[in-house]
């Protein structure tokens, strides 16, 4: 039966279906203080979370409403746990291929996360292609939903620039979908996924995500999704070209990423 004629038996508006409630103003500012304690304590699960909501911002909430907005946030605990949820259905996971592996040269592998953005009355969603030889960002994309489009945007991107040999992630449905697996599959790249809860096998990109929110989003304010795109377009400019790295003998990582790559 089709969702017109379901709608008109049930006499509900189909928009109604679509719709997917936003959190409110004081959520908003709730998830704002949750996103700077879990960069400093991502190890902290809900109910140190709860503790901490009150300790540094006198934030008094249930442990459930934490819960359920590190979900919506996409946060989690990191530490090592037993696997307790599973890939949305018909969603394949992948070994992790990168244990002892020597990262030596560019494009020998990608890795890829998404994260969450403040904004001054809401929030976005931020992923990025990371190479781990240079640190170099070879692609990213906002949005305002935590889907698979945006993260299979960045992805084409950056694979109109290379392709790398392995292409490493989180375990997360936007990850382990077709439509984002099958991108790779086309071109011969192998595919790697992360342990569950294990942030060392992805270190290089949370490490991005915290330069990125301390040096730009948290300075900026960013108000509307247009104006944290154009800002965040000028910061990973200035993050792949003039943004030395200790790591990289105080190189930049574009110097690093075309001086490998040559």
């Amino acid at each position: 039966m089709s969702l017109t004629r379901q709608t008109e038996l049930l006499d509900i508006s189909r928009a109604s279906l679509y719709y997917q409630p936003r959190p409110n103003e004081q959520d908003i500012q709730i998830m704002h203080a949750l996103d700077v304690l879990y960069l400093r304590l991502p190890f902290y699960g809900s109910r140190r979370m709860q503790g901490a909501l009150e300790d540094y911002y006198a934030i008094l909430i249930c442990r459930e409403h934490v819960q359920r907005l590190m979900r919506l946030m996409g946060i989690e605990a990191i530490y090592p746990k037993p696997r307790t949820s599973t890939p949305a259905e018909g969603h394949h996971l992948y070994p992790y291929l990168l244990r002892n592996l020597a990262i030596t040269r560019p494009n020998q592998v990608w890795g890829t996360d998404i994260t969450y953005i403040k904004m001054e009355h809401g929030f976005c969603y931020l992923t990025a292609i990371l190479d781990w030889f240079s640190r170099s960002v070879l692609a990213w994309e906002v949005s305002e939903k935590m889907d698979v489009s945006f993260c299979a945007t960045s992805l084409r991107s950056a694979l109109a620039r290379a392709i790398p040999e392995i292409h490493n992630s989180d375990q997360g449905a936007q990850f382990t979908a077709q439509e984002y697996t099958g991108i790779l599959d086309a071109r011969g790249v192998a595919i790697s996924m992360d342990g569950r809860g294990r942030c060392m096998d992805n270190i290089f990109t949370e490490r991005l995500w915290r330069t990125v929110k301390y040096e730009n989003v948290y300075l900026k304010n960013y108000r509307t999704m247009d104006e944290a795109r154009e800002g965040l377009a000028a910061y990973f400019t200035f993050y792949n070209e003039h943004r030395r790295h200790q790591a990289l003998e105080n190189k930049t990582p574009t110097e690093v990423y075309f001086a490998g790559a040559a």
